[in-house]
């Protein structure tokens, strides 16, 4: 059962939420208590600690409700989701909420089934925000055993070398490998529907166990929203995502991400970079390498919260290659502790990949810049995600 709290001054509310969700209060999928300003809802706060949402009116006496967001978010509760209310007329004031950590609003007067689907789409935050800190608690608890850490990372990983072998479109393939026993890199991919296909690589800023912890959130994260809102907005998972990460970082980790939506049919790439390497691409046509251009403003996950990311659209013509990495190819060292670039990868794609499929491009160039490293300690950790576009 989820307990709301509902903050209004009017006193005819109580009636109205009691009656239009009497259903839900008869089956216990709904405990609704009751607060007449800030102030008392901050008492009932203390009181009922299982509270998951509050239902605020802005304009109270006593303690209006732009003075109680201040106030929660002094309180740092951050499993609890604020939905404010107010006229449709009252914009600033809403906006102003939204700024001060809102999770999403209502106007009046108070269209109740347009409560209740804001209702469920607020729980669905909370059972998201929940499965994160269910996940974190579990991999700290495991951080000093390394092998169970490896093998938990490595599960997590998509390791087949055609995973849609039904797909004519396209085919594609990722590796990892990390620089110490379990590594920061991920990547990821998955059909949101028969014409669209999301695909992603990441890189967290620091190296083995702290960093393999926070690559599990974040790919959990990534495939929990992509998994549940598979027709939302690229732009606007990448924002809750990066939301999410930003209010829970004592260790101030980040994350850079490259994240993609194929569109199958056309070749068309919706894409988010948040700070991370230039992808190449291979023309068919010509046999150049072309760099994805950087746009600004892509900054990491978990620097900024609330950032407004945007996404950025290139073209795939049929037979053309996209290949993502991470920056432990270029940053690769010699014994020398000469840096490898991302030329000798350029090279080798246009001279002798030009033709071949995702798997073997991947694993040609891991083997080159393996060699490049020899017996030095490798710096990074290594990933590699390649898409060959088929079209149709």
């Amino acid at each position: 059962m989820i307990t709301i709290l509902c903050v209004d001054d009017e006193p005819d509310m109580e009636m109205l939420v009691t009656q239009q969700f009497r259903k839900q209060i008869r089956n216990k999928e709904y405990e609704f208590i009751f607060a007449c300003h800030g102030q008392d809802a901050l008492e009932k706060l203390a009181a009922y600690s299982e509270i998951k949402i509050v239902l605020s009116d802005i304009n109270m006496p006593e303690m209006d409700g732009l003075t109680f967001l201040s106030k929660l978010k002094e309180l740092n509760l951050t499993d609890l989701k604020t939905i404010m209310v107010s006229a449709y007329s009252d914009m600033d004031n809403i906006r102003t909420a939204m700024n001060r950590g809102a999770f999403d609003f209502i106007t009046k007067p108070i269209n109740f089934d347009d409560m209740d689907i804001t209702i469920k789409k607020t729980l669905s935050e909370i059972e998201v925000y929940t499965n994160f800190q269910h996940d974190r608690d579990k991999l700290i608890a495991i951080e000093k055993d390394l092998a169970i850490a490896y093998e938990i990372q490595q599960s997590m990983l998509p390791k087949k070398e055609n995973p849609f072998p039904d797909r004519q479109e396209f085919s594609l393939h990722g590796l990892l490998q990390p620089a110490k026993s379990v590594g920061g890199d991920l990547y990821d991919y998955m059909l949101l529907s028969d014409n669209r296909l999301f695909f992603l690589i990441g890189d967290v800023s620091d190296k083995g166990v702290p960093a393999a912890l926070f690559m599990a959130i974040t790919r959990t994260l990534f495939k929990t929203h992509f998994t549940n809102y598979p027709n939302a907005d690229l732009t606007e998972q990448i924002i809750r995502i990066n939301n999410i990460l930003s209010r829970d970082n004592p260790s101030f980790m980040f994350v850079t991400v490259f994240a993609c939506i194929l569109d199958i049919t056309t070749g068309m790439v919706e894409y988010v970079d948040c700070g991370h390497e230039q992808p190449l691409i291979l023309r068919k046509a010509t046999g150049d390498i072309e760099i994805v251009k950087k746009k600004d403003g892509g900054l990491p996950i978990c620097l900024v919260e609330e950032f407004p990311y945007f996404s950025s659209t290139f073209q795939l013509n049929p037979g053309d290659t996209l290949v993502l990495y991470t920056d432990g190819l270029e940053d690769a060292r010699d014994a020398n502790d000469v840096r490898f670039t991302i030329e000798p990868s350029k090279q080798l794609l246009k001279s002798a990949l030009i033709n071949e499929e995702p798997a073997k491009i991947n694993t040609q160039l891991l083997l080159n810049v393996n060699s490049y490293i020899g017996q030095a300690n490798q710096f990074d950790d290594i990933t590699l995600l390649t898409l060959k576009y088929n079209g149709q």
